[in-house]
């Protein structure tokens, strides 16, 4: 049956999933996005009205609920740079949402949330989601709150942790939780579940702990992966002396996970995550293939890394708290200092091939410049709980626009012309690297702009101190670039 479903979360890394099994069944798609234009080089994106808007505007919430028969909330701020009263802000979206369900008359709503250890305590985040799961129970609209433990796929920040942990680390002294138990579940069958619920009976209205087969420690689960990979068995050594405030800088330091994602990660991993409650299936059968077990989740999740067709990532989405601004440029910025790097490099090679150096530029490709500054840079963003360097690109040689890439952000992408990227890591100002190609005769003109506009006189400072750098950095960019397009490396 065709249904108009609207999803909230579109660019995050469920529902960036989740909406063309939905298209694939045949169903219209409505989705609620801050900055639609986000959306332009999604696969999808063509398929699917979009409301411009956030849960912070009823108006648009109500927009994206008229008409609808389901609706999913998929949002949450688990990670977002700015943490301020998370809570707050994720109870008052719900409301925004369940007053625009009531009033539309939605047939179901469903919400994924995460696996409540019981009596043992809530994390910060797990309380707040169990806030949103009852909000919406008494919305009066008949509602699904899947509970779901650890998310194994690729992209995913649970499987990002455990890969990179245990990539790095033959032998790991580790707080005393990596010996809890938890219960993971494969995207491919968190995804199942959540397409399933809205064919639930309308008297239905409760939550469900969903998970996979296998009830493993998180030792376990990096052993495991080990297996998978190839690597030696990890020696995991449980301290009781690492709290899980030092776990969470851990996590920062030694895998792309940035410190605003670690602390929540840890802080739900303090007890036993298991699924208490068997009853989803009695309203749900299992998958026709059955439920995939975590070994079989870390193949599937390697062989799409392997072959560079990772749909989403957990670094996919914008946090509400750091929106995208447009390049200083005049008039809008007039009287406000701007400092400019600007570098222009002929090459033989033809527009098209330096475009492919362009797109391609980060992740295991590099920043073809210093790469020793870079790696420092990335150290040092970590240190100070940024992202780093390292949260790589989702796709080896494709970009889409408002995808993370290292420490920036596509801001705009005019495929074959110019590549703009916001630079996401900690810095006092605001930072953006421009990269544009133009037919030059034979061969092509390379432009490259850096742009910081600094805050304060930490940022004057800032730009003071790398200024003796640029012809390392920025020179040798574009010269290394001209070069890898012309096939010099």
């Amino acid at each position: 049956m065709t249904r108009l479903v609207a999803v909230t979360g579109a660019t995050g890394y469920i529902g960036g999933r989740l909406i063309p099994r939905l298209l694939a069944s045949g169903h219209r798609v409505r989705v609620l996005a801050r900055t639609p234009e986000k959306l332009r080089d999604v696969p999808w994106g063509h398929e699917v009205e979009v409301v411009r808007g956030s849960l912070e505007d009823q108006a648009a919430v109500d927009a994206l609920c008229a008409g609808a028969d389901v609706v999913y909330y998929l949002v949450h701020s688990m990670g977002s740079r700015s943490q301020g009263d998370f809570a707050g802000k994720e109870r008052e979206g719900a409301k925004a949402l369940a007053l625009a369900a009531t009033s539309a008359g939605v047939s179901r709503l469903v919400y994924l949330s995460g696996l409540n250890p019981g009596g043992q305590g809530l994390s910060r985040h797990l309380g707040s989601r169990a806030a949103v799961g009852r909000i919406l129970l008494e919305s009066g609209v008949p509602t699904a709150v899947l509970q779901a433990g650890l998310v194994i796929g690729s992209g995913s920040a649970s499987f990002e942790m455990v890969r990179h942990l245990t990539d790095v680390l033959p032998v790991m002294p580790a707080p005393r939780w990596v010996l809890n138990r938890v219960q993971p579940i494969a995207v491919r069958d968190a995804l199942y579940y959540l397409e399933a619920a809205a064919d639930l009976r309308l008297d239905v209205n409760r939550t469900f702990d969903i998970g996979g087969p296998d009830v493993l420690s998180y030792a376990d689960m990096m052993r495991g992966y080990a297996r998978v990979a190839g690597l030696r068995k990890p020696l995991i050594l449980a301290l009781p002396v690492l709290t899980p405030w030092l776990a969470a800088q851990w996590v920062n330091l030694v895998t792309p996970i940035p410190k605003a994602l670690a602390v929540p990660l840890v802080e739900s991993l303090q007890h036993d995550c298991v699924v208490r409650d068997h009853s989803i299936a009695e309203y749900i059968a299992p998958p026709p293939e059955g439920l995939t077990s975590y070994g079989r989740s870390v193949e599937l999740a390697l062989a799409k890394i392997g072959r560079g067709e990772v749909e989403t990532t957990w670094a996919g989405s914008t946090a509400i708290e750091t929106p995208s601004d447009p390049l200083p440029s005049d008039p809008g910025w007039a009287g406000t200092t701007v400092y400019k790097d600007t570098r222009t490099q002929y090459t033989s090679a033809p527009p098209s091939r330096l475009w492919e150096v362009i797109e391609g530029i980060g992740g295991s490709n590099g920043w073809y410049s210093f790469p020793l500054a870079w790696a420092i840079r990335g150290w040092m963003d970590k240190l100070a709980g940024g992202v780093g360097l390292r949260r790589g690109r989702r796709d080896p040689q494709r970009l889409q626009l408002g995808e993370a890439l290292d420490w920036w952000r596509v801001e705009a992408l005019d495929r074959g012309h110019l590549l703009r990227l916001r630079a996401e890591m900690r810095v006092p100002g605001r930072a953006w690297l421009e990269m544009a190609v133009s037919p030059r005769g034979s061969g092509s003109l390379y432009f490259q702009r850096a742009v910081f506009v600094p805050k304060g006189l930490a940022g004057r400072l800032y730009w003071a101190a790398i200024v003796p750098f640029h012809d390392v950095i920025f020179k040798g960019m574009a010269q290394r670039i001209t070069a890898a397009a012309e096939g010099g490396g």
